[in-house]
């Protein structure tokens, strides 16, 4: 079953999707197949720059409204990511609802590649949290539309290595804000979630010379990053009140919330996973009232997105890197723009995207 929402009328599915108008969303797509299992949703938010480039997200979540809410932030939030990385690309996202340590199967994702194809390049997926190179793999029997695909497929490979370089270097541009050095050694960074991106973003620090925390709620991902390098690790419960400078969250969102701003003690967040702020308005100004520096998670994270755009162009990982290395660049003029218009950096950062969008958007609408 296939359900597409793309007019803006009064009805009762309407009301249900008031999220869709409320980002401004193009179009949202309802994906089901009872034979595999699948249960996905596919949002595509904003096409101005280019095709929708998003991943796709496996998550066991509590129901289907919780997943439709995810997926229409997760994929405003790559439209930002793509504007302000200067790069022709959209924003789309995609979630699977299921468990993705028990629920995979090759049918399924074969399935999902067949509904991504039925948009025809309007949307192109990636990994995301719960999707291995593997799916990706089997997402691409059925569809070119994918990146991130297995380098013996001629793709790109897993992007999270550049990933968490982008999140690197825009940490590295908050503690030049912060501390007037952008030196790592011996800042206490708080890890939250070591999976793909976060084990390689210890691997960075850890080179560095950071002291290094680490959560997360999979023993295996922990005991990964234990026996390889030197780290604390924290309770889950405890990971918000730990001895910290930087607060690097690489797991789900909304962390940065009422409860946690209440224990946090640390001079900057950056790190990896999406939609930090539980809400925008409320946490990025308690945030910036805290005297936290914020680097916004859709203009650090962007490395992944680079990474699969360059893939689509022909993959050049120098080029991809060096791209991916002006992140700490971008941050610094965020940080920057939030001083000089005495606004927090998230709203820094969101109009620094919009108005690359309505100038690029104008250039296509002109002769």
């Amino acid at each position: 079953m296939e359900i597409e929402i793309t007019t803006p009328e009064t009805s009762s599915t309407f009301s249900a999707l008031a999220g869709m108008f409320t980002y401004d969303h193009e179009q949202v797509v309802f994906c089901q197949d009872k034979s595999t299992g699948l249960k996905a949703i596919i949002a595509i938010h904003d096409t101005t720059l280019g095709p929708a480039l998003g991943g796709t997200r496996m998550w066991n979540y509590a129901s289907e409204q919780e997943a439709l809410t995810d997926v229409l932030r997760l994929s405003r939030g790559m439209t930002y990511k793509s504007a302000v990385a200067g790069i022709n690309l959209g924003g789309g996202k995609a979630v699977i609802i299921g468990d993705s340590r028990a629920n995979k199967s090759e049918a399924l994702f074969r399935r999902f590649g067949k509904f991504v194809d039925s948009l025809g390049g309007k949307y192109i997926t990636a990994e995301d949290v719960g999707i291995s190179p593997r799916d990706i793999e089997q997402v691409h029997m059925e569809t070119n539309h994918v990146t991130g695909v297995p380098e013996y497929l001629g793709g790109s490979g897993d992007p999270s290595p550049v990933t968490a370089y982008g999140v690197y270097v825009g940490m590295k541009a908050a503690a030049k804000k912060a501390y007037g050095s952008d030196s790592l050694t011996g800042k206490k960074v708080m890890v939250q979630g070591v999976g793909s991106v976060g084990y390689y973003l210890v691997e960075l620090l850890a080179k560095e010379g950071a002291i290094i925390s680490i959560s997360d709620i999979y023993e295996p991902s922990i005991k990964k990053v234990f026996t390889n390098f030197k780290v604390s690790v924290v309770k889950v419960n405890d990971v918000y009140k730990a001895d910290m400078d930087i607060y690097a969250p690489c797991a789900l969102g909304a962390t940065v919330n009422d409860a946690t701003l209440k224990e946090l003690k640390c001079n900057i967040i950056a790190g990896a996973a999406n939609n930090q702020l539980a809400e925008e308005t409320i946490h990025g100004e308690a945030v910036k009232s805290a005297g936290i520096f914020y680097a916004p998670d859709y203009v650090i994270n962007s490395g992944g997105i680079i990474n699969c755009y360059w893939e689509l162009q022909g993959y050049n990982r120098d080029a991809a890197i060096s791209q991916t290395e002006k992140i700490f660049d971008t941050t610094t003029d965020i940080f920057n723009k939030s001083e000089k218009e005495n606004t927090p950096t998230y709203l820094a950062a969101n109009k620094m995207a919009e108005e690359r969008i309505i100038a690029i958007g104008k250039i296509k609408t002109s002769f």
